[in-house]
């Protein structure tokens, strides 16, 4: 077995910390408790949104800056040198069907140096591909049975260990691309690893560097996603203009945030988010502010923990997260059996986020029930679906994003 003794011993404590996790939390609707969303449409010095210049000038901008001041933070400035470097290439992938490309990125700065390893699969025969951007938990090797792919150099898990969440098969069929890094690669996920990730490169060797509002984990995730972005612009048979990012659970969150960011992105997907990703985090329900912050602390800006007691006095919630994509199109997805990510709080939340999307023509989820197991509710821009299961990423999630896609990019 390749993962060795401490990955089993982090993973059993995780575990044994869930049931205590599980029974300490609210599923009982009635006690959610009451609550009051920021208006999305209402600026700072109390103007009435209208019209989607007054959106894109004033209110977007504000509420881009609560996030990065409040909960996610930001990235020092820092010039960071970029090298990419193809270290192996086949044009008979995926069983004839696909390219296959693996890319060595290289940032320098401030003395430093750190990689990653990109892992592009493309269709054969497509000029101009739509690309899904999608980092993943366990080191590219694990998405697949193929014996070319390149062992991630953090990984500690057995080759084509997590090929589930990975329908390739489809993905090529439908004629998109697909770019996966582990994200290990950008920022260790778990505490006391700061020199080891890519902070150095910004100036950032210890925890006692970060301000209040400097990025944690889930910035420098969503900056993995954009540097992918970047390479993949410069490749002739990529669609500039049909770029997709998409994440699962923390990795959710990531997209979110990254989408938001960086309006390049055509599409944002968000698998199972939950609690500070697309979840309001002003329900009662499932795993909450504190309860992540407790558990995570790497994960998100210092600020965010002063919230820990007073989450209503936040100056944002989540829907305004999704309504920063407005008005591309943003795919919500939860899954039944995670109640831990509350669905429900993660379908309100986008309910509420249309309506930003309103101001640009589009149909809002207004008015509509929470859907029933394995039925979408697309509207406008906005896609939802609650599948039966557990908290995962499956080939119905990857077929409902496909299709989605299709509809809203084609």
């Amino acid at each position: 077995m390749k993962k060795n003794y401490a990955t089993l011993v982090m993973a059993g404590l995780f575990l044994m910390n869930l049931p205590a996790q599980a029974q300490e939390a609210n599923y009982d609707e009635s006690n959610v408790g009451t609550y009051t969303l920021p208006d999305a449409l209402t600026s700072l010095n109390g103007q009435q949104v209208i019209k989607k210049k007054t959106w894109e000038k004033i209110r977007r901008p504000e509420i881009l800056k609560l996030f990065q001041d409040n909960e996610y933070g930001i990235l020092p400035n820092a010039k960071i040198k970029t090298n990419y470097r193809i270290i192996e290439e086949s044009d008979n992938a995926l069983e004839g069907k696909a390219i296959r490309r693996q890319v060595e990125i290289t940032f320098s700065g401030n003395n430093q140096t750190r990689k990653m390893l990109v892992l592009l699969y493309m269709p054969k025969g497509v000029k101009k591909c739509p690309v899904f951007v999608a980092p993943n938990f366990q080191g590219n090797a694990t998405t697949t049975i193929d014996p070319a792919v390149i062992e991630s150099q953090f990984s500690t898990y057995e080759r084509a260990h997590q090929t589930s969440r990975w329908s390739y098969d489809r993905i090529i069929n439908s004629g998109y691309a697909v770019a996966t890094f582990h994200y290990y690669d950008i920022y260790f996920d778990a505490n006391g690893k700061l020199a080891e990730t890519i902070y150095p490169l910004f100036g950032i060797t210890s925890d006692d560097d970060l301000q209040d509002n400097t990025g944690k984990a889930i910035t420098a995730w969503a900056w993995g996603c954009s540097r992918v972005l970047d390479y993949l612009l410069t490749l002739k048979n990529i669609d500039k203009k049909r770029t997709i990012v998409m994440g699962h659970s923390r990795l959710g969150k990531t997209s979110l945030w990254c989408g938001a960011q960086d309006q390049r992105f055509a599409m944002v997907i968000s698998n199972n988010s939950g609690c500070s990703g697309a979840a309001l985090s002003r329900r009662n329900y499932g795993e909450t502010v504190p309860r992540i912050n407790k558990s995570f602390p790497w994960w998100f800006c210092n600020k965010y923990q002063s919230y820990n007691q007073n989450v209503p006095s936040l100056p944002m919630d989540q829907h305004e997260l999704l309504a920063l994509i407005a008005p591309r199109p943003v795919y919500v997805a939860s899954a039944q059996e995670d109640r831990w990510a509350d669905p429900r709080g993660e379908f309100l939340s986008l309910q509420e986020a249309s309506k930003v999307y309103a101001l640009y023509g589009y149909d809002t989820l207004q008015g509509y029930s929470f859907p029933a197991p394995n039925e979408h509710l697309w509207k406008g821009n906005c896609g939802y679906h609650m599948r039966t299961g557990v908290h995962d990423v499956t080939d119905f999630d990857w077929q409902s994003y496909i299709e989605f896609a299709d509809r809203h990019l084609k």
